[in-house]
């Protein structure tokens, strides 16, 4: 069992909810990276998505946008995210999900990607850029390393096609709050109350927002 698996295990029976929290890393470094991921999980945060910078990242808002601009100026690299992780698991075990586009990892390299990632402690993989119908490659490797594949639904989203999505994705399933990019609008908690419970019909797996 994940990482990720166990956390939601440990809080459904406490009835809690996961508290995620979102990092891009290397931004302003790596190393404040690292101690930020450190005060998170001491101030309370369940898991953690560490952002990949991307050059292109045409679904996130201009903060995440601004945040990855600077990372990269750093010289931040996937290897060296990698680096940093596994340094974050010589005193930690909080659930590490590597939150993307494909970009990076293509060039790094599917495979390679997959089994330095476990190797470095990392419990699962969001790429915002790759529906299921174009992921079997990456999740066949993911999936050998015991690495969990995080899908997204979004609001417009169908019933079929999220049925489909739900039967594809381990770990948990994220839902998107609002339709656009992200951060330009105030998400409507009646919406997202509606669609969360029409997931749960579907799937058993936690569902993020």
């Amino acid at each position: 069992m994940s990482r990720i698996s166990e956390k939601f295990n440990s809080l459904r029976e406490k009835k809690e909810k996961a508290l995620i929290m979102y990092l891009t890393a290397g931004d302003p470094s790596l190393t404040i990276t690292k101690e930020l991921i450190l005060a998170l999980e001491k101030a309370g945060a369940d898991i953690l998505e560490i952002g990949v910078p991307f050059s292109d990242p045409t679904a996130d808002g201009p903060v995440i946008q601004a945040a990855a601009q600077r990372a990269l100026k750093t010289g931040t690299t996937l290897t060296a995210i990698l680096e940093m992780i596994r340094e974050v698991r010589q005193v930690s075990q909080i659930p590490i999900v590597l939150f993307g586009y494909y970009n990076p990892i293509f060039v790094y390299g599917e495979k390679t990607f997959a089994q330095n990632a476990a190797r470095a402690g990392v419990d699962g993989v969001l790429v915002v850029d790759l529906p299921p119908e174009e992921a079997p490659e990456l999740r066949e490797f993911t999936d050998a390393a015991g690495i969990d594949f995080i899908f997204l639904i979004a609001p417009t989203t169908g019933a079929k096609r999220a049925r489909q999505i739900a039967d594809r994705a381990a770990g948990f399933l994220y839902y998107i709050s609002i339709t656009g990019i992200t951060g330009t609008a105030a998400p409507k908690i009646a919406d997202i109350e509606t669609a969360v419970n029409k997931l749960r019909k579907i799937t058993k797996l936690p569902i993020a927002v």
